[in-house]
């Protein structure tokens, strides 16, 4: 067991006494997609507005403490491809950490939306390199080979006790894992808080490798 499980299963993340009241975790037609996608659209726009309302500066203090877990875990970058990202509506801001895996002797790659119902492409990036806006303003390479990453660092919205991760509702990310003709290690990001009983996974859904918070 790692690290980041060990902690996971010392930590009791919980919330308020109406949580459960306002999003029901049964019943739910679990085999009727339309009803999953209605329930993680609501579970997901109130666990944005939660993370939105986060001070700036209480979201800079948890993304240090997820960068010290993720050099626990990945360890030296030197020699490995890591996609990263670049933040966007109050995702842990690990820039600086991506930054490093570059001066480390490891290579950057960042995701880019190529189009809607494709799988992402991971082009790389260093320090310099210019930088465009792309899909829904994201900061993406301008440039740079497509890799295949030995590592993907992937931001979530919440995620369950299974490693699912409940993403913005694209798809993009199981879509790109799903096309990859080699798995790499997939490491969930995002806050203790917006841990659920479920996200009742469908058969698109693919679990992540580890899953850390602050």
């Amino acid at each position: 067991m790692s690290n980041v499980e060990e902690d996971l299963g010392r930590r009791t993340y919980s919330s308020p006494p109406c949580y459960l009241g306002e999003f029901s975790y049964e019943p739910l037609r679990v085999g009727d997609p339309d009803t999953v996608a209605a329930w993680r659209k609501a579970v997901r726009e109130r666990l944005l507005a939660e993370r939105l309302a986060l001070p700036v500066e209480e979201r800079s203090i948890r993304s240090a403490r997820i960068v010290r877990r993720l050099e626990q875990e990945i360890g030296d970058p030197e020699g490995k491809t890591v996609g990263s990202y670049w933040p966007v509506r109050g995702e842990p801001d690990l820039r600086s950490w991506a930054i490093g895996i570059v001066e480390r002797g490891g290579r950057l790659a960042l995701p880019v939306v190529i189009a809607k119902g494709s799988p992402l492409e991971y082009r790389l990036w260093m320090p310099g390199d210019p930088l465009e806006r792309g899909v829904w303003n994201i900061l993406v390479p301008a440039h740079g080979a497509a890799v295949l990453p030995d590592i993907v660092v992937a931001p979530l919205v919440g995620y369950d006790p299974h490693k699912f991760r409940l993403g913005y509702g694209g798809g993009f990310f199981d879509r790109t894992l799903a096309a990859m003709p080699s798995k790499p290690c997939v490491i969930g990001i995002g806050y203790g808080e917006t841990r659920i009983p479920t996200i009742y996974p469908q058969p698109h859904d693919i679990p992540m490798d580890l899953l850390i918070t602050e």
